[in-house]
């Protein structure tokens, strides 16, 4: 076999002593120690030590008795190049990014080298842990905002939680939407996802006439999967770009930015708000 494998994932009990990880993947794989180097640091490598699992990243990581290798090779996906996301602040404990479409919020089994996290943790100085602390699809563009100590996203995470952080969206739509869907009164669609109560509420912006598109604003109370996706086109109106609840021929990317974030910081108690937009916009406040 050769290094141009196709999918596979492998679950290796270590028998034998004095072990490292490279060593026996190799041995058990057929991948050259180069590449299960490269897909270690990709994490597509994982080590479980009783009932604790977690990535591999160490090639000369000494392997004990008993102990588990799992590798997850996909070509597909270890060959991903991740999009270059664009820092907006650094508090040191957390940090808040402007993520590009293509980039994940979080990697799986087969890797997370193409994840805002892992490029959290490579590219900032210091160098540091990163969590998810809220998600963005991958096909969504816009704020997120990474932790990088455990409290820290625990803390954040229940700002999120107790609804204590104001998110705004931006998303393009086919059709003319109304005009009469003002911020006084926005239109408001209170419709449960995955039984689960989801509430979102959608302002006029703009109308392209060429294009037959409408530009709004969204906000959410909740933060539900495909939240505003879902909801856009239950009222007829599918995200640019959306081939899941629009068409599936879409060749555009997804119409759809998170623009705006604000909340109060749990250890500075100062309200913290980020604009991608600029001063284009009423809500703008620099950070």
């Amino acid at each position: 076999m050769t290094d141009s494998l196709l999918r596979f994932e492998k679950h290796i009990k270590v028998h034998q002593q004095n072990s490292v990880a490279v060593d026996i993947l190799a041995a058990e794989t057929a991948l050259s120690k180069q590449k299960i180097k490269q897909v270690m640091q990709k994490g597509a490598v994982w080590l479980s030590k009783g009932k604790h699992t977690q990535r591999l990243r160490r090639a000369k990581k000494p392997i004990k008795v008993g102990e588990i290798l799992h590798v997850y090779y996909d070509p597909k996906v270890l060959d991903l190049s991740p999009a270059e996301p664009q820092l907006i602040f650094d508090q040191g404990r957390y940090s808040v990014w402007n993520k590009p479409y293509g980039l994940l919020s979080q990697g799986s089994k087969w890797g997370d080298h193409c994840t805002i996290t892992r490029w959290a943790e490579q590219n900032l100085k210091p160098q540091r842990v990163s969590f998810v602390v809220h998600r963005l699809d991958r096909a969504a563009n816009g704020l997120i905002v990474i932790a990088h100590e455990k409290g820290a996203a625990a803390a954040l995470s229940k700002l999120f939680q107790m609804r204590q952080v104001d998110k705004r969206y931006q998303i393009w739509v086919y059709g003319r939407f109304s005009e009469q869907a003002t911020a006084e009164n926005p239109v408001k669609v209170d419709h449960d996802i995955d039984e689960r109560h989801a509430t979102s509420y959608f302002t006029f912006i703009s109308y392209d006439v060429e294009l037959d598109r409408t530009l709004l604003d969204v906000s959410i109370d909740t933060g539900r999967k495909h939240q505003i996706r879902r909801h856009s086109a239950l009222l007829g109106f599918p995200v640019v770009g959306d081939r899941l609840y629009g068409s599936e021929v879409e060749k555009e990317d997804l119409q759809l930015s998170a623009y705006y974030l604000a909340f109060t910081c749990p250890y500075t108690q100062k309200k913290q708000q980020f604009n991608v937009l600029g001063d284009s916009q009423d809500t703008h406040l620099t950070p």
